[in-house]
């Protein structure tokens, strides 16, 4: 949830400090953090997209006309820069499964709720580069949860041929195991996806009077978590 942001000056003063690292974009960013006397705040250094690293620039060097510029920016805009929160990563765009029967994948996915958004060959020096790997043949199939959030791509390698890693492995086995998905009915789920080779692991248990849970084994051993809310809110 956004902070938000206190109407008296001085209480924005103390909540930028607090919340914000001070992510320079330009001259006006500086000529602002002058005219607020953040004149203490060492600024963070920005590599824009496609550029290199802009070093952190002294406010108290700025020409007149810069001032001038900085003063003239209104007023909303003058604040979206010196509360602009440093930028790191835009979303966690998909998770990426390598299977060997992809169809056999993709059914299992659609039957759990995710929509197939394409499929395509994939092969080319780009991505020998990309992957560390020579002579890279695959097919992929892109997949997203219906928020439009969420998404899943399933890879079938042709060359070269995909390492084996240990069949059918328990969840408390190093390395990623599972991908949790919620649903609005927990058995309707696992009826449907047992007709795709679903497999429940334990059992579908409760979480206080909150959560119905349960981990089920789907194709390629992949292992899918499902989740249901209960009480309010839920179901």
């Amino acid at each position: 949830m956004a902070k938000r942001l206190p109407n008296n000056l001085d209480q924005r003063r103390r909540f930028q400090r607090t919340h914000y690292p001070f992510d320079v974009q330009d001259h006006r960013c500086m000529a602002i953090s002058r005219f607020t006397k953040f004149r203490n705040v060492q600024p963070m250094p920005l590599t824009p997209t496609g550029g290199s690293p802009v070093a952190p620039v002294d406010p108290n060097r700025l020409e007149p006309a810069e001032q001038a510029q900085a003063l003239s920016t209104p007023a909303v805009s003058r604040m979206s820069c010196w509360l602009r929160p440093r930028d790191m990563i835009k979303r966690m765009d998909n998770v990426g499964i390598v299977v060997d029967d992809l169809k056999a994948a993709i059914a299992f996915f659609v039957e759990l709720g995710l929509e197939l958004e394409g499929e395509m060959a994939v092969e080319g020096s780009w991505v020998d580069r990309c992957v560390g790997l020579d002579g890279v043949r695959s097919d992929i199939a892109m997949l997203r949860t219906p928020d439009g959030h969420g998404g899943l791509e399933l890879i079938k390698f042709h060359a070269p041929r995909a390492t084996t890693a240990e069949p059918n492995a328990p969840v408390n086995t190093l390395g990623i195991r599972r991908i949790m998905f919620a649903v609005d009915d927990i058995d309707d789920v696992l009826a449907r996806l047992r007709a795709h080779g679903g497999e429940l692991i334990g059992e579908v248990v409760q979480y206080e009077d909150k959560y119905r849970l349960c981990y089920l084994r789907g194709p390629e051993g992949i292992i899918v978590a499902l989740a249901q809310e209960i009480g309010e809110g839920g179901a």
